[in-house]
């Protein structure tokens, strides 16, 4: 799991960009989308029981450019907060897709890439919701340390979803109620599982409850723009 499911991890759980021009004269947002286009798996969000703002984050991939994983956003775009801002209020619930993917070559044809799996789902959720997480006490010199040390703890927990940090949550995927992996910590909730179409799920959230959540395949990327 380690070799695949860590590429992207800290990028892919950044808020899309907004629809500035960039260098090469292409909107920032258009940018992002097009990258969703290339995917050759269905992304996941959740289903239209959720009716508030939804909004593209970006892709992970491979050397040689293929998707391999991606997030959708709900809610309240999440930032990191200053120091003395007060106490994060934001609801938000990001659904991370995850392409089933069998052991393979790396790019350089040099090394092999694990496949991925479940856990693969469950590390990027988990690194993603510490993306947006930083002890407002906390000195900035000290925030990498901080960062890595919890991205560790986060990876170690993703490589054991039998583990006693992890219940059991059934949740409906395209209506049809499938188990997840889930657990909770200071900073919000973290949930991983796998499809019926071989996908395999992670999310991540806070000030919404994970218990009454549903995904479905976004059938309308122009619903996230």
């Amino acid at each position: 799991m380690e070799t695949t499911s860590r590429v992207g991890a800290r990028t892919q759980a950044q808020p899309t960009p907004s629809t500035t021009p960039t260098s090469e004269g292409v909107p920032a947002a258009r940018r992002t989308m097009d990258g969703y286009l290339r995917a050759s798996f269905p992304w996941y969000g959740l289903d239209e029981a959720f009716t508030g703002p939804r909004w593209l984050m970006q892709v992970g991939t491979a050397a040689d450019g293929t998707v391999q994983h991606g997030s959708t956003g709900h809610g309240e775009e999440p930032t990191i907060r200053p120091e003395g801002a007060g106490p994060d209020r934001t609801r938000f619930a990001v659904v991370v897709t995850v392409a089933a993917n069998p052991v393979r070559r790396t790019g350089d044809g040099t090394g092999v890439l694990d496949a991925t799996t479940v856990s693969s789902a469950a590390w990027l959720a988990g690194s993603g919701l510490l993306a947006y997480t930083w002890p407002a006490q906390l000195d900035h010199a000290l925030r990498d340390d901080w960062l890595d040390q919890q991205t560790e703890t986060a990876f170690e927990l993703a490589d054991d979803l039998e583990g006693t940090a992890w219940t059991t949550l059934s949740l409906p995927v395209d209506g049809v109620p499938r188990p997840f992996h889930y657990r909770e910590s200071e900073f919000g909730w973290v949930l991983a599982g796998a499809t019926p179409g071989g996908v395999h799920l992670g999310a991540y959230g806070r000030g919404m409850s994970a218990y009454g959540l549903g995904f479905s395949v976004v059938t309308d990327l122009d619903a996230y723009a």
